[in-house]
């Protein structure tokens, strides 16, 4: 049986939304139900382990839905199902660009769309069990993995590539003393002839940008840095 998994249906069609239910019930999944984009978007959505959503829906679309959930980090690696009647090669492709997991036209029976249920539930399983953080966060100072950005105290904070890798991999592993062969053989991989002052440089860079927050990387002399929060 499944109980542990937890599937949302979005569909404004009231009664085939509710037999989709009623039949992935019967198999096993804890499911709920929206008959609108805008009643999904009220739901704790990052604790779903798939969405069946339609495309023809309201005000808000399936794709416009699909667009928020891929564009938040918290619920960036949860998987999507399309269930449309709209079955065109451009609607198709249109689903997949926006990270749908699978796409199935009505109608369609009960059989399939369960196999295809099954199938998406495995193949992304790993996908969610890997997948990045949501967000890290130290009092005022929050990092988003999933879209490479970053705020201080609720301001976003742009900072280049090899400055936020450096933040996001110390991190990860709080209280971590990284060497600088280590900070470069992570962040600076494929550059041939990189000198340990980069490192040096990009971290008191790094320090400056967060202003109070910098206090946290710590410099342990003859070893290197860590980002480290009492």
């Amino acid at each position: 049986m499944n109980t542990k998994r937890r599937i949302l249906v979005v569909d404004d069609e009231d009664t085939l939304c509710d037999t989709l239910a009623f039949n992935l019930e019967a198999e096993g999944y804890t499911t709920d139900t929206a008959y609108s984009a805008e009643e999904a978007l009220t739901l704790d959505l990052q604790s779903y382990d798939l969405i069946l959503l339609d495309i023809m829906m309201g005000e808000i679309s399936g794709i416009q839905l699909a667009k928020i959930i891929r564009s938040n980090p918290a619920t960036a690696s949860v998987p999507l199902i399309f269930c449309t009647a709209k079955d065109s090669d451009d609607d198709v492709v249109a689903g997949l660009e926006l990270g749908a997991d699978d796409y199935i036209s009505k109608p369609y029976s009960l059989r399939t769309l369960i196999a295809r249920v099954r199938t998406v539930l495995r193949r992304t399983a790993f996908r969610r069990q890997t997948a990045e953080p949501s967000c890290l966060s130290v009092e005022g100072l929050c990092i988003f993995p999933a879209d490479k950005s970053c705020s201080i105290d609720g301001k976003k904070l742009i900072l280049p590539r090899k400055e936020f890798e450096l933040l996001l991999h110390m991190m990860k592993k709080p209280g971590h003393i990284f060497s600088r062969q280590e900070l470069l053989d992570s962040i600076w991989p494929d550059d041939t002839v990189v000198l340990d002052r980069v490192v040096d440089v990009n971290i008191t860079r790094l320090r400056q940008k967060l202003g109070n927050y910098g206090k946290y990387i710590i410099t342990r002399t003859g070893y290197g840095y860590g980002f480290a929060h009492n």
